[in-house]
């Protein structure tokens, strides 16, 4: 795998940790800045939506720029407002510091999902994806963890400014490893052509299904923490641990399906979403049991984050005329996932339906997931025989 590849996925390690980071800051920031707990938490959702909106925003504006330029201009963008972020007493600022942020991570996303791929070659499309999002298990193993410690240790601006400081040398070997021009020497193709290309019903129900898969994900790991107190009985400094085993899960799941997507794309969706469907359920069922939940923890990470790495690589596949905006549909897809899941999880918890009631959600959503995917199949089915028909002779009179 070229090395520029792991800085790819470098990068994309010090924008993950300043996406989820928040979670264990949002009271740091809300005595600080004197305002209430769920105006600190809309900044969470401010990057979320920067993140939606943003990704084919700044990949229609940047598609034409060389691509390490567009690398190195959104990670620059996102460094400077972490330290405007960092130096800040206007809650205001700091709010438009996480849009502004998420668009440049948005934009640096799609740049990076489709550079990786150029630079790896068509048989280790997969493998490259999951170098990338790979940075983001890391982000949540030890990224998130490491800026808790130090909001606690110095204050929450402290981990904005190791966010900055992460994203410096990440800059400096993107600038030495990534190639000037663009890594496939392929022509530009025109926006019109791009935007038409995603336009493909196969195409829009993976955005679909990809969408699911990551909502049930950040449904559960949004309310893990109340689940494994109150439901599961542990104390609260097992908290960290659950949650480090999802992430120590994650990278597992990631690593697997990049050297099992490329040769067996739809076995690895298609059996992670049925097993994925089956453990949100068995960990809604015995969550009581703590053995089990560990246990389920850890697997559902590894099935998540796997899957998702296949279905990002489906994107490219089918849209390989468009693949600067595939990678920001890709990552639109994943972040309303990460967006709406956990809404669906509290809308679940605020009816009263207990503590289990996120899990079952995420469940209800990977059935959903399961029906698009045979939606696909079905279609694709179809489409199969329509151009076969048309392929055969027509009958001698």
């Amino acid at each position: 795998m070229p090395f520029a590849v792991y800085v790819l996925g470098l990068a994309v390690f010090a924008q993950g940790t300043s996406e989820f980071m928040l979670s264990g800051l949002l009271s740091s920031i809300a005595g600080d800045l004197h305002v209430s707990l769920a105006a600190a938490g809309l900044l969470t959702s401010a990057f979320a939506v920067g993140m939606v909106a943003g990704a084919p925003l700044t990949a229609l504006a940047g598609r034409t720029w060389p691509r390490r330029r567009a690398l190195l201009l959104f990670l620059g963008v996102f460094v400077a407002v972490h330290v405007v972020g960092a130096l800040t007493s206007s809650y205001g600022v700091l709010l438009a510091t996480r849009v502004v942020g998420a668009l440049a991570n948005a934009g640096f996303w799609a740049v990076a999902l489709v550079t990786a791929l150029a630079l790896a070659g068509p048989h280790r499309r997969a493998r490259a994806t999951a170098v990338v999002v790979g940075g983001v298990t890391v982000a949540c193993v030890v990224g998130v963890p490491a800026g808790a410690l130090l909001g606690e240790l110095w204050g929450w601006r402290a981990a904005f400014w190791a966010v900055a400081l992460v994203s410096v040398p990440a800059a400096v070997a993107l600038l030495a490893a990534v190639p000037g021009g663009r890594p496939d020497g392929a022509p530009q193709a025109g926006a019109r052509s791009e935007l038409r290309a995603l336009a493909r019903p196969r195409l829009l129900l993976t955005l679909l299904v990809m969408a699911l898969v990551q909502g049930a994900t950040f449904c559960t790991f949004s309310y893990l923490e109340p689940l494994v107190t109150r439901v599961t009985g542990f104390g609260a400094g097992w908290v960290p641990v659950v949650l480090a085993l999802f992430g120590v899960g994650s990278f597992a799941g990631v690593t697997l399906a990049g050297r099992l997507a490329d040769a067996r794309p739809d076995a690895v969706i298609g059996l992670g979403m049925t097993a994925l469907a089956a453990g949100w359920a068995a960990l809604a069922l015995t969550a009581g049991h703590p053995a089990a939940t560990l246990a389920l923890v850890l697997l559902q990470g590894a099935l998540a984050f796997g899957t998702g790495t296949a279905l990002i690589t489906r994107v490219f596949h089918l849209a390989p005329d468009a693949p600067t905006m595939a990678g920001s549909f890709a990552t639109a897809a994943f972040n309303v996932g990460a967006a709406t899941g956990p809404w669906l999880g509290g809308l679940a918890l605020g009816a009263g339906l207990g503590f289990r009631a996120p899990v079952w959600v995420s469940a209800l959503l990977m059935c959903l997931a399961l029906a698009g995917t045979a939606a696909l199949s079905v279609y694709s089915d179809a489409v199969g025989r329509t151009l076969s028909a048309r392929r055969r002779p027509a009958p001698e009179r």
